[in-house]
């Protein structure tokens, strides 16, 4: 086959994010290798669309991100979505312990991080370096990652102010695949509010359930 670009830099880069045809029959290697890759992404084009194909090790997705094609092609379906946790369901228990520290913080924003080990296959907490944190405002350092771990679950809290995601939020998502989960309402006594997402290569996506276990839809 041809090459896809001449300058070494796109194909370089065009390699890194393929995009394969599904076979109208049979099935196809190269998407096989992708779905079954411990990390790497690629676009997969059917007659059903195009979906992207995106993995981590703690992290299965196939996600569409075109309406079926209107084109008449002899290709065959993408075999639709599919969101899966590699790294199994979140200890509930982790997030009691980010909502008992946010608590503490208030009236003050605050933030923490849930790790996963893909060796141990263990999860834990990891907590920023608060530089400055005020009831509308938090700058903090991330913690450091060791090699082995993986960042699953980013949260932060708004104190006593309603949860949603910030402009700057965002920005700060746009390159990022993790969880993303804001809390607020924190002291009211009707109940925290919460919102959460999927962010992945820049897409923002409702999560199919509960990341975390002890919920009715575990499996």
């Amino acid at each position: 086959m041809s090459a896809l670009a001449e300058h070494p830099t796109a194909a370089a880069v065009l390699d890194a994010i393929p995009c394969y045809p599904v076979p109208p029959h049979g099935r196809s290697p190269a998407i096989d290798a992708l779905r079954a890759a411990r990390a790497g992404r690629g676009l997969v084009v059917g007659a059903d669309g195009v979906i992207l194909v995106l993995r981590r090790p703690w992290l299965a997705l196939d996600v569409p991100i075109t309406e079926p094609l209107a084109a008449s092609l002899p290709y065959g379906d993408t075999g639709g979505p599919r969101a899966d946790l590699r790294c199994g369901l979140i200890p509930v228990d982790l997030l009691g312990c980010v909502l008992e520290r946010f608590a503490g913080a208030l009236p003050n924003e605050s933030a923490a991080f849930i790790l996963w080990n893909e060796d141990s296959g263990l999860f834990t907490l990891a907590w920023p370096i608060i530089e400055e944190a005020t009831p509308s405002r938090l700058v903090y350092r991330p913690p450091s990652i060791a090699p082995g771990w993986h960042l699953v679950c980013d949260i932060h809290s708004h104190g006593d102010g309603p949860a949603f995601f910030s402009s700057t939020d965002d920005a700060d998502d746009a390159h990022a695949t993790k969880i993303a989960l804001v809390f607020g309402r924190l002291g009211n006594p009707d109940g925290t509010m919460m919102v959460s997402r999927l962010c992945a290569d820049g897409l923002f996506l409702p999560l199919p359930r509960s990341p975390f276990s002890g919920g009715s839809d575990d499996q």
